[in-house]
Protein backbone atom coordinates (compact mmCIF):
# COMPACT_ATOMS: atom_id res chain seq x y z
CA UNK A 1 0.00 0.00 0.00
CA UNK A 2 1.33 3.39 -0.97
CA UNK A 3 2.45 5.89 1.66
CA UNK A 4 0.07 8.33 -0.03
CA UNK A 5 -2.95 6.08 0.54
CA UNK A 6 -5.13 7.05 3.49
CA UNK A 7 -5.90 4.01 5.63
CA UNK A 8 -7.49 5.72 8.65
CA UNK A 9 -9.18 9.09 9.05
CA UNK A 10 -11.75 11.15 10.84
CA UNK A 11 -13.90 13.85 9.29
CA UNK A 12 -15.40 16.87 11.03
CA UNK A 13 -15.38 15.11 14.42
CA UNK A 14 -17.01 16.99 17.27
CA UNK A 15 -17.64 16.03 20.88
CA UNK A 16 -19.60 17.86 23.55
CA UNK A 17 -20.04 17.10 27.23
CA UNK A 18 -22.83 18.91 29.08
CA UNK A 19 -23.18 21.41 26.27
CA UNK A 20 -19.45 22.24 26.23
CA UNK A 21 -17.57 21.47 23.01
CA UNK A 22 -14.39 19.48 23.69
CA UNK A 23 -13.70 18.86 20.00
CA UNK A 24 -15.06 20.96 17.16
CA UNK A 25 -14.71 19.88 13.53
CA UNK A 26 -11.44 17.93 13.76
CA UNK A 27 -10.32 16.04 10.65
CA UNK A 28 -7.14 14.03 10.08
CA UNK A 29 -5.73 11.36 7.79
CA UNK A 30 -3.19 8.62 8.58
CA UNK A 31 -1.19 6.69 6.00
CA UNK A 32 0.66 3.38 6.15
CA UNK A 33 4.32 3.76 7.02
CA UNK A 34 4.16 7.21 8.61
CA UNK A 35 4.18 8.64 12.11
CA UNK A 36 1.56 11.34 12.72
CA UNK A 37 2.10 13.43 15.85
CA UNK A 38 -0.79 14.94 17.82
CA UNK A 39 0.12 17.79 20.17
CA UNK A 40 -1.56 20.60 22.06
CA UNK A 41 -1.78 22.18 25.51
CA UNK A 42 -3.59 20.50 28.38
CA UNK A 43 -7.32 20.43 27.73
CA UNK A 44 -6.90 20.69 23.96
CA UNK A 45 -8.93 17.52 23.33
CA UNK A 46 -6.14 15.06 22.46
CA UNK A 47 -7.30 12.26 24.77
CA UNK A 48 -10.93 12.71 23.76
CA UNK A 49 -9.87 12.43 20.11
CA UNK A 50 -8.08 9.13 20.81
CA UNK A 51 -11.11 7.85 22.74
CA UNK A 52 -13.23 8.52 19.65
CA UNK A 53 -10.71 7.07 17.19
CA UNK A 54 -10.34 3.89 19.24
CA UNK A 55 -14.08 3.38 19.70
CA UNK A 56 -14.40 4.05 23.41
CA UNK A 57 -16.48 7.15 22.71
CA UNK A 58 -18.90 7.97 19.92
CA UNK A 59 -18.64 11.55 18.63
CA UNK A 60 -21.45 14.05 18.81
CA UNK A 61 -20.98 14.53 15.08
CA UNK A 62 -18.55 13.50 12.37
CA UNK A 63 -17.15 10.22 11.08
CA UNK A 64 -14.29 7.80 11.69
CA UNK A 65 -13.26 5.73 8.68
CA UNK A 66 -10.89 2.82 8.08
CA UNK A 67 -10.16 1.68 4.54
CA UNK A 68 -12.89 4.08 3.47
CA UNK A 69 -15.47 2.29 5.61
CA UNK A 70 -17.47 4.28 8.15
CA UNK A 71 -16.68 2.70 11.54
CA UNK A 72 -18.05 5.51 13.71
CA UNK A 73 -20.58 3.21 15.36
CA UNK A 74 -18.27 0.20 15.74
CA UNK A 75 -17.09 -0.64 19.28
CA UNK A 76 -13.46 -0.99 20.27
CA UNK A 77 -13.24 -4.79 19.95
CA UNK A 78 -14.55 -4.77 16.38
CA UNK A 79 -12.05 -2.09 15.42
CA UNK A 80 -9.30 -4.24 16.94
CA UNK A 81 -10.27 -7.11 14.64
CA UNK A 82 -9.93 -4.73 11.70
CA UNK A 83 -6.33 -3.92 12.67
CA UNK A 84 -6.67 -0.91 14.97
CA UNK A 85 -4.53 -1.05 18.13
CA UNK A 86 -3.99 1.36 21.02
CA UNK A 87 -1.65 1.90 23.94
CA UNK A 88 -2.20 4.18 26.95
CA UNK A 89 -0.03 6.62 28.85
CA UNK A 90 0.36 4.24 31.78
CA UNK A 91 1.70 0.82 30.68
CA UNK A 92 -0.54 -1.33 32.88
CA UNK A 93 0.17 -5.07 32.71
CA UNK A 94 -1.40 -8.00 34.63
CA UNK A 95 0.74 -7.90 37.77
CA UNK A 96 0.03 -11.49 38.82
CA UNK A 97 0.92 -13.11 35.48
CA UNK A 98 4.27 -14.06 34.02
CA UNK A 99 5.40 -12.64 30.70
CA UNK A 100 4.61 -15.98 29.07
CA UNK A 101 1.10 -15.98 30.53
CA UNK A 102 0.48 -12.45 29.26
CA UNK A 103 1.51 -13.55 25.79
CA UNK A 104 -0.74 -16.60 26.01
CA UNK A 105 -3.72 -14.45 27.03
CA UNK A 106 -3.03 -12.11 24.10
CA UNK A 107 -2.62 -15.01 21.68
CA UNK A 108 -6.00 -16.39 22.72
CA UNK A 109 -7.86 -13.08 23.07
CA UNK A 110 -9.89 -13.82 19.94
CA UNK A 111 -9.81 -16.15 16.96
CA UNK A 112 -7.81 -17.05 15.08
CA UNK A 113 -5.65 -18.04 18.03
CA UNK A 114 -1.98 -17.31 17.49
CA UNK A 115 1.06 -19.47 18.10
CA UNK A 116 3.90 -19.09 20.57
CA UNK A 117 6.17 -18.58 17.56
CA UNK A 118 4.16 -15.49 16.58
CA UNK A 119 4.55 -14.11 20.10
CA UNK A 120 8.29 -14.76 19.92
CA UNK A 121 8.46 -12.92 16.59
CA UNK A 122 6.60 -9.92 18.03
CA UNK A 123 8.84 -9.79 21.11
CA UNK A 124 11.91 -9.75 18.85
CA UNK A 125 10.49 -6.88 16.77
CA UNK A 126 10.23 -4.60 19.81
CA UNK A 127 13.43 -5.75 21.51
CA UNK A 128 11.80 -7.48 24.47
CA UNK A 129 14.43 -9.83 25.89
CA UNK A 130 13.10 -11.06 29.25
CA UNK A 131 12.43 -14.67 30.32
CA UNK A 132 8.90 -15.95 29.81
CA UNK A 133 8.78 -16.96 33.48
CA UNK A 134 9.55 -13.40 34.64
CA UNK A 135 6.66 -11.72 36.52
CA UNK A 136 5.09 -9.08 34.30
CA UNK A 137 4.58 -6.89 37.38
CA UNK A 138 8.32 -6.81 37.97
CA UNK A 139 9.18 -5.28 34.59
CA UNK A 140 10.41 -1.72 34.30
CA UNK A 141 8.42 0.89 32.40
CA UNK A 142 10.22 0.41 29.10
CA UNK A 143 9.85 -3.38 29.13
CA UNK A 144 6.19 -3.03 30.09
CA UNK A 145 5.72 -0.88 27.01
CA UNK A 146 7.60 -3.41 24.92
CA UNK A 147 5.44 -6.25 26.27
CA UNK A 148 2.20 -4.42 25.49
CA UNK A 149 3.44 -3.46 22.03
CA UNK A 150 4.45 -7.05 21.32
CA UNK A 151 0.99 -8.29 22.34
CA UNK A 152 -0.52 -5.86 19.84
CA UNK A 153 2.07 -6.43 17.15
CA UNK A 154 1.53 -10.19 16.95
CA UNK A 155 -1.92 -9.42 15.53
CA UNK A 156 -0.28 -7.41 12.70
CA UNK A 157 -2.08 -4.09 13.34
CA UNK A 158 -2.32 -1.61 10.50
CA UNK A 159 -3.05 1.43 12.66
CA UNK A 160 -1.56 2.10 16.10
CA UNK A 161 -2.72 4.85 18.46
CA UNK A 162 -0.09 5.64 21.12
CA UNK A 163 -0.79 7.94 24.05
CA UNK A 164 2.44 9.46 25.43
CA UNK A 165 4.75 6.48 24.82
CA UNK A 166 7.71 8.37 26.33
CA UNK A 167 5.99 9.02 29.68
CA UNK A 168 8.06 7.75 32.60
CA UNK A 169 11.15 7.02 30.50
CA UNK A 170 14.65 8.41 30.81
CA UNK A 171 16.36 9.87 27.75
CA UNK A 172 18.13 6.66 26.72
CA UNK A 173 14.83 4.77 26.93
CA UNK A 174 13.09 7.44 24.86
CA UNK A 175 15.67 6.70 22.16
CA UNK A 176 14.59 3.03 22.35
CA UNK A 177 10.93 3.97 21.86
CA UNK A 178 11.98 6.26 19.03
CA UNK A 179 13.61 3.30 17.26
CA UNK A 180 10.62 1.00 17.83
CA UNK A 181 8.16 3.53 16.41
CA UNK A 182 10.35 4.18 13.37
CA UNK A 183 10.67 0.46 12.76
CA UNK A 184 6.94 -0.25 13.09
CA UNK A 185 6.06 2.56 10.71
CA UNK A 186 8.74 2.19 8.07
CA UNK A 187 9.49 -1.54 8.09
CA UNK A 188 6.07 -2.95 9.03
CA UNK A 189 4.00 -0.24 7.26
CA UNK A 190 1.92 0.58 10.34
CA UNK A 191 0.22 3.98 10.47
CA UNK A 192 1.31 5.30 13.88
CA UNK A 193 -0.57 8.17 15.56
CA UNK A 194 1.23 9.53 18.62
CA UNK A 195 0.07 11.92 21.34
CA UNK A 196 3.28 13.10 22.99
CA UNK A 197 4.43 16.00 25.18
CA UNK A 198 8.12 15.34 24.50
CA UNK A 199 8.19 17.46 21.40
CA UNK A 200 11.78 16.64 20.56
CA UNK A 201 10.66 13.04 20.02
CA UNK A 202 8.00 14.07 17.53
CA UNK A 203 10.38 16.49 15.82
CA UNK A 204 12.69 13.51 15.22
CA UNK A 205 10.26 10.82 14.10
CA UNK A 206 7.00 12.34 12.82
CA UNK A 207 6.45 13.02 9.13
CA UNK A 208 3.48 15.22 10.01
CA UNK A 209 2.10 16.88 13.13
CA UNK A 210 -1.34 18.25 13.94
CA UNK A 211 -1.95 20.73 16.74
CA UNK A 212 -5.15 20.97 18.76
CA UNK A 213 -6.11 23.96 20.89
CA UNK A 214 -9.40 24.23 22.78
CA UNK A 215 -10.88 21.45 20.64
CA UNK A 216 -9.89 23.02 17.31
CA UNK A 217 -7.27 21.83 14.84
CA UNK A 218 -5.15 24.94 14.41
CA UNK A 219 -2.17 23.66 12.39
CA UNK A 220 -1.00 20.67 10.36
CA UNK A 221 2.21 19.96 8.49
CA UNK A 222 5.83 18.96 8.96
CA UNK A 223 7.17 19.28 12.52
CA UNK A 224 9.50 22.13 11.51
CA UNK A 225 6.71 24.14 9.86
CA UNK A 226 4.19 23.47 12.61
CA UNK A 227 6.50 24.22 15.52
CA UNK A 228 7.47 27.53 13.88
CA UNK A 229 3.85 28.53 13.24
CA UNK A 230 3.12 31.78 15.19
CA UNK A 231 -0.40 30.64 16.05
CA UNK A 232 0.94 27.39 17.46
CA UNK A 233 3.59 29.16 19.49
CA UNK A 234 1.00 31.55 20.88
CA UNK A 235 -1.32 28.70 21.87
CA UNK A 236 1.22 26.21 23.13
CA UNK A 237 4.94 26.70 22.97
CA UNK A 238 5.21 30.24 24.31
CA UNK A 239 2.99 29.77 27.34
CA UNK A 240 3.96 31.93 30.30
CA UNK A 241 5.79 29.10 32.01
CA UNK A 242 9.37 27.92 32.01
CA UNK A 243 8.15 24.48 30.88
CA UNK A 244 6.43 25.98 27.84
CA UNK A 245 9.52 27.92 26.82
CA UNK A 246 11.70 24.87 27.28
CA UNK A 247 9.36 22.72 25.20
CA UNK A 248 9.48 25.23 22.37
CA UNK A 249 13.26 25.30 22.42
CA UNK A 250 13.54 21.50 22.45
CA UNK A 251 11.03 21.09 19.65
CA UNK A 252 12.70 23.41 17.16
CA UNK A 253 15.05 21.38 14.95
CA UNK A 254 18.61 22.63 14.62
Amino acid sequence: MSLNTTIFECRDVGMSFGGRAVLDGVSLEARPGEVLGVVGPNGAGKTTLFEILSGRLRPTHGQVLMDGRDITALPLHQRARMGLARTYQSPVVPEALTVGEVFKAARQAFRPYLTAHQAEWAAHQVGLAVPLHAPAGGLGTLDRRRLLLACLLMRKPRVLLMDEPAAGLINAEVDEIDGILRYMARELSVAVLVVEHRLELLAAIAERVIVLDAGLLIAEGSPHAVFDNPRVRAAYFEADTDDGAMAAEQATPA
